[in-house]
């Protein structure tokens, strides 16, 4: 199956954390594709610095909840602490969408609810397949050409970003 998974950091060494997931990912897929890294404001939660953000794209036959074990192995490897609801964190990442899945669990929500509320979401995941983002996203925050203020294209995955 093909899966979109998005990653975010905003604490400690935030490309850092961003690499390290990827490079684990690539054990599941070595031929996945990464989006460009975006830098974007937080949403909701206490007042924090901002995230990197990027989208992964990789094909694989673990089922949706294996696969939700492996974004949750990536956050405690990244000694990710859940102590505030929306709060800054060392790594998160967010099952998006699993091609030709719907899916609604305690655990686990395909295609994930709040995605299209999300800037950091949608602007990396459209450069991965503009089919997956709804039409005209940028209007709803405030931008009808380009990538709202919110996020800045930084560079990719290899750059030397800090």
């Amino acid at each position: 199956m093909r899966a979109y998974l998005g990653l975010g950091s905003n604490l400690g060494n935030r490309i850092g954390y961003l690499r390290r997931a990827v490079a684990t990912l690539r054990e599941i897929d070595a031929c996945l594709t990464v989006s460009p890294v975006y830098e974007t404001a937080p949403v909701g939660g206490p007042a924090q610095g901002p995230y990197l953000n990027c989208v992964v794209r990789l094909d694989t036959e673990l089922d949706p909840f294996e696969l939700l074990q492996v974004a949750w192995r990536l956050e405690s490897d990244a000694r990710r602490i859940r102590t505030v609801r929306n709060g800054p964190r060392t790594l998160d990442v967010d099952i998006l969408v699993i091609e030709g899945l719907e899916l609604a669990t305690p655990e686990l929500t395909v295609p994930h609810p709040r995605m299209s509320e999300r800037v950091f979401v949608l602007a990396p995941l459209e450069d991965l397949d503009a089919t997956l983002v709804p039409p005209r996203w940028r209007e709803t925050f405030g931008a009808s050409l380009g990538v709202p203020e919110s996020a800045r294209k930084v560079g990719s995955i290899d750059d030397s970003l800090g």
